[in-house]
């Protein structure tokens, strides 16, 4: 209603003479859509300013981003995959992650049954663009992961090099679903969906996360082409050092018998941790394509 008198003392001023019925009706449409366009604006330069129409969208997109964005840890345990009859084969994982000022630095080492050793270096943008290096069994010197291989599964289990990060929390389209239990939990549920501009092999990820400490319980991932789903369920949520964060995470390819689980047996929510402290493979290898 401001508004609106606004343009209706404009209009009926001395400065701009007294408009004849028409001419006032002229008037005040052209400014009104003079308005409109400025808020069309404003929005596409501040597109945050969308969520405002949403407040759940708001609350669990920016509380899931902060939560990342804090990140700090030291974690080691163990990353084992279960066949439909029981057989288990278990690795050694050994992890550390951290938040610069140009996004985030994930480094995994997974080790075992023998000797070999698998190390990832990953690495995500304040845009969620990752990058992935790699120094894989039988290779002397760190290499670039191409994307081919993201969907690769890692060391054999249901977990991808691309589930080593939560890039999807930083695409652009999300869309907050209809609030609902999982289990116990009161949980927000976002859909994030991919974008011409984001590299991933999901076309969409659906996200369980608990109203109280918007942590996630329940994660879908669907991937392109195909439409197979893949489930992971977060168990024993636990607060170290004021951070939330999951003792288990299983991963079950939808179809697929058996199922993965990255327990975490050891950690630390706030390690400190430096730029030095994520170096991987031999200082100065030059990076190169896997093949």
């Amino acid at each position: 209603m401001t508004f609106l008198r606004r343009v209706v003392t404009l209009c009926r001023s001395r400065k701009f003479g007294r408009y004849p019925e028409p001419g006032w009706a002229n008037c005040a449409f052209e400014t009104i859509q003079a308005f409109i366009v400025l808020l069309v604006l404003l929005s596409l330069l501040h597109p945050s300013r969308a969520f405002a129409a949403n407040p759940d969208l708001e609350t669990v997109l920016t509380g899931s981003r902060q939560r990342i964005e804090k990140l700090d840890y030291r974690v080691s345990g163990r990353l084992t995959r279960v066949e439909a009859d029981g057989k288990r084969t278990s690795y050694k994982f050994v992890g550390k992650a951290h938040w610069f000022p140009d996004g985030l630095s994930v480094l995994c080492e997974i080790s075992g049954p023998g000797s070999e050793k698998t190390s990832l270096l990953l690495h995500m943008s304040v845009n969620g663009r990752v990058t992935i290096q790699a120094l894989l069994p039988g290779q002397k010197a760190v290499s670039e992961l191409p994307f081919e291989r993201w969907n690769d599964p890692l060391v054999g289990t249901d977990f991808s090099y691309e589930d080593m990060v939560e890039s999807y929390f930083f695409w652009k389209n999300q869309e907050a679903l209809t609030p609902e239990k999982y289990g116990a939990r009161d949980c927000f549920v976002l859909k994030s969906t991919a974008g011409s501009q984001d590299r991933t092999y999901y076309v969409s990820v659906t996200s369980w996360i608990d109203r109280g400490i918007l942590f996630p319980v329940h994660v879908v991932k669907t991937l392109h082409g195909t439409g197979q789903q893949k489930d992971f369920v977060y168990y024993a949520l636990r607060q170290v050092g004021g951070a939330w964060s999951a003792s288990q995470v299983e991963a079950k390819l939808q179809g697929k018998p058996g199922s993965s689980i990255l327990a975490i047996e050891f950690g630390s929510g706030r390690a400190n941790l430096e730029r030095k402290d994520f170096a991987i493979g031999q200082s100065g290898a030059q990076a190169e394509k896997v093949k």
